[in-house]
């Protein structure tokens, strides 16, 4: 099954349990009403004994059976039900944390279709203009608008609804093959080896908070985990990796100030290696003197690391803020050059209005998104799932 054919089934299931609840509400109304007159019979047997003489019969037994059987079902119908609560699933976390992606596109989308007439070439560059406008970059705006041209003909799409779910599904389809062959999965090192994860991105994208929340995962997953302050050129940076370390029972490993931050790698591989930590999380600069200090930095870092533990580093991730849009992009060109990135987490999803980002890095860069982030709290970020993302982001714009 295709990811289109599940965002269908998914958005059809969704539908199906909207009107069972509406169907349950009604029915619930309806027995509600029926009782009314065994209710009004209820509360005339109760009327004829005194709110006294109720409580002082019921203590010394002062009742017939007849008379408490009715006193009891008076008390039954009174009783308040309290709402069960249910665990928040991972669908609905990333509905509320895709909301603004998903209006914005829908926003788009809906100006896009208000101005149809036909499938002529102003439609096609209104549409590039849109996909652009949504950050699904050029070259996946350009992919799609040349694919639709002959799949919008011969699917005869005339409504504007009907050429509104070509165009996600031929979007969705696009994603789903440029996505063929990649491994969203966190890389391990065997079992009694020290995995190694290197964090990389510019200052500002989130990178320590990052690596604190995993931390924080990793570490209630029963994992031992040690975290290496390498990134000594960023005042506070340091410190704020220690507060994470803090809350999550975690020690780190840094250095003075400004002190050699491959200083510090080694240090803190060492440590894991010889105390036998599961997961190493090295933080990393994001901004030097220029680009090439960075880079150099960072292969410095990678050597010291497969000095010590040569499969090592067994990722690395590199952070983006996803509200930058297009400037993530190229932030991710950059790194790929120079980093042998294996992974992207984009955070700060729940802030912005441009999710279409993730169809940029996978069409333009082919890395895949291991992990979104939708708020403050650890547990706001998520494994990335390809299925929920789709679903969350169009699942008000496609009819079941």
């Amino acid at each position: 099954m295709g990811l289109f054919d599940i965002f269908r089934k998914k958005k059809n299931e969704t539908v199906e349990q909207e009107s069972a609840s509406e169907s349950t509400e009604i029915l619930s109304e309806s027995e509600s009403n029926s009782d009314a007159s065994e209710d009004e019979q209820s509360t005339a047997v109760s009327e004829n004994t005194s709110a006294v003489t109720q409580p002082m019969m019921e203590q010394v037994g002062l009742v017939n059976e007849d008379e408490a059987k009715i006193w009891q079902e008076a008390l039954d119908k009174q009783k308040i039900s309290t709402p069960q609560l249910t665990e928040t699933t991972e669908q609905q976390i990333y509905d509320a944390g895709l909301k603004k992606s998903r209006t914005g596109f829908a926003d788009r989308f809906n100006r896009f279709l208000a101005n149809f007439r036909s499938v002529d070439e102003n439609f096609f560059e209104d549409l590039e203009e849109t996909l652009v406008g949504a950050d699904v970059g050029f070259d996946m705006a350009i992919k799609i608008s040349d694919e639709l041209r002959e799949e919008v003909k011969l699917k005869n799409a005339k409504r504007k609804e009907d050429v509104r779910d070509v165009i996600i599904k031929k979007m969705v389809d696009l994603y789903e093959a440029d996505g063929i062959n990649e491994d969203a999965t966190m890389n391990f090192a065997p079992k009694g080896q020290t995995t190694v994860i290197l964090f990389v991105g510019v200052n500002g994208v989130g990178k320590t908070t990052t690596i604190g929340k995993l931390a924080s995962k990793y570490q209630k997953a029963g994992k031992s985990v040690l975290l290496a302050a390498a990134d000594t050129f960023r005042a506070g940076a340091t410190k704020q990796l220690q507060e994470w370390g803090e809350r999550a029972h975690v020690p780190v490993v840094a250095g003075k100030e400004k002190a050699d931050p491959a200083s510090v790698v080694f240090a803190a591989v060492e440590k894991a290696r010889d105390e036998n930590y599961d997961v190493l999380f090295v933080d990393t600069a994001g901004r030097l003197q220029n680009n090439v200090n960075l880079m150099q930095e960072l292969e410095k870092m990678k050597r010291i690391i497969q000095r010590e533990i040569p499969e090592a580093p067994h990722e690395v991730l590199l952070v983006l803020d996803a509200t930058t849009g297009q400037n993530a992009l190229q932030q991710a060109k950059l790194f790929k050059n120079s980093s042998d990135v294996s992974g992207i987490v984009l955070t700060k999803m729940d802030g912005t209005a441009k999710g279409g980002i993730v169809f940029a890095i996978r069409n333009e860069m082919h890395l895949p998104v291991k992990w979104i982030g939708f708020g403050e709290k650890a547990s706001d970020l998520r494994e990335f799932k390809p299925e929920e993302f789709v679903y969350g982001l169009f699942k008000e714009l496609v009819e079941s």
